[in-house]
Order: C-alpha cells, then sequence, then structure tokens
C-alpha cells in the first residue's frame, strides 16, 4: 500500500520543468475574476496583502479552518472579500477563476492543486514551485506602470532586490508622463504607421541620452556592464544570506 507521503512525492514528481524559464508574463485583471485563496494563517495574510495591493477590487474567497486576527482585519476593509472559516473541501473552488494556496501542508497543498486541475484552474501554491502554474512575481508599481519579475522560483530574494533597484531607478513623475501620452495618443489621427511614428518621438526623451547610435556602437560594453551589475547583485545578495545565518 503506497502511504500518502508517497503520494506526495509521487505528485511532486509527475511533472518535470523543461529547462530553462518557460514562464509567459502576463497581467490579470483580478476586478474582472474570482479568487479562492486557501490558508489564512502569516502567509495566506502575505499572499492576500500582495493580491489587494495589484487590485484592490479583486473579488476573493478565503477558506481555512483558522483565520488570523491580522487576516480578518485586513479583509474587513473590503466587502468584496467572504471568509469561510472550515476545512478545505474540493467543492470550494467551485467558484474559482484562479486558485492561491497558502496552507504549509504539503499533502492538502498536492489535494488543492489536484482538485484545481480537474476543474481546469490555474494554481499557485506558496514555496512549491513544482505544484504551481504561476507565480506572484515581484511587482516594481508607479501609478499605471507596473513592472513584473520573476525568477522562475529560483530566488525571490534576488527578485526583491531588483524590485528595490528599479523602484529607486523609476522616477516618480513616471505615472505623468504616462497620463500625458494617452492623452496625446487619444488625438493623433491618421493610420497605425503614423501614430506610432508620432508617439516614438514624442517618446525619445524616455530613451538613454545619446542616440541608438551610441548603444550600437557600445553594445558589448553595455552588455557587459549590465552582466557585471547582475553578478554583483547575486554576490550581495548571497552574501546578505549567508550573514542573516
Amino acid at each position: 500500500m503506497i502511504d500518502s507521503q508517497q503520494d506526495t512525492d509521487t505528485a511532486l514528481n509527475s511533472e518535470k520543468e523543461p529547462d530553462g524559464n518557460q514562464l509567459f508574463p502576463v497581467f490579470l485583471k483580478l476586478n474582472q475574476l474570482h479568487t479562492v485563496l486557501v490558508g489564512a494563517g502569516n502567509v495566506g495574510l502575505e499572499k492576500l496583502t500582495a493580491l489587494l495591493n495589484n487590485s484592490p477590487y479583486a473579488s476573493i474567497t478565503i477558506v481555512a479552518d483558522k483565520v488570523s486576527s491580522e487576516v480578518k482585519q485586513l479583509a474587513a476593509d473590503y466587502p468584496q472579500i467572504t471568509i469561510h472559516e472550515k476545512f478545505f473541501e474540493d467543492d470550494d473552488l467551485n467558484v474559482a477563476d484562479i486558485v492561491v494556496a497558502a496552507t504549509g501542508d504539503n499533502e492538502l497543498n498536492v489535494r488543492i492543486r489536484q482538485a484545481a486541475r480537474k476543474r481546469k484552474l490555474l494554481i499557485n501554491v506558496a514555496d512549491k514551485p513544482d505544484l504551481c502554474d504561476f507565480y506572484l512575481g515581484s511587482i516594481v508599481k508607479k501609478g499605471d506602470l507596473k513592472i513584473g519579475i520573476s525568477t522562475n522560483g529560483k530566488s525571490p530574494t534576488v527578485a526583491k532586490r531588483l524590485k528595490e533597484v528599479l523602484n529607486t531607478a523609476l522616477p516618480d513623475d513616471i505615472n505623468t508622463t504616462l497620463q500625458q501620452i494617452s492623452a496625446l495618443r487619444n488625438t493623433l489621427s491618421g493610420d497605425f504607421a503614423s501614430k506610432v511614428k508620432a508617439l516614438n518621438k514624442a517618446t525619445e526623451v524616455l530613451s538613454p541620452s545619446g542616440k541608438l547610435s551610441f548603444y550600437q556602437k557600445n553594445k558589448t560594453k553595455l552588455i557587459a556592464a549590465g552582466l557585471i551589475l547582475v553578478l554583483l547583485l547575486i554576490a550581495f545578495v548571497i552574501y546578505q544570506q549567508a550573514v542573516a545565518w
């Protein structure tokens, strides 16, 4: 007889990821979808916070046998959130468009994933990349501008550091530029090609100073400098983790 732990190991190893980053970045309209979040402890709170920070009008159902006071307090400010304080049942996913599992229970996570797959639902399982159909990456947000960062589940810490770098590098008034370009686009007439040409001209100021020819002439040096910067960043992160240990 195969015990439950063997069942879990089999489920984890049944689908091997191919080499390389196979992710296709998308941005979901969570305000038009229904998310079921299973788990309402510290990890559940982290996932709920991430969902609401990106989509304050997201419709969410929380299912957990124990719901922390922090989750209840956060959910109280969002009338579109429903909490069911009970043990998870497969039919809890019948109302879902996407699923987030944050239970900390490996066997339960596998069961939730199986129930999600049976209903052809995409699922994210906290700290279990092998069980995920999608990841909740680090997000840089400046008004209407959002940049998603993913390390293919390999190092959320590196993604966090890159987020800090981009948050510092991007000007706070970038959203004003977006609104102005959007207003300009709405006034343009002519065919698609002429509109693109006009918008390219208007956004030249966003390009690095010194024309495209500068990049072409110094392409190798710039790429090398970028790689060195990334390596230094990774080394810094590893050092920080070593110090923390």
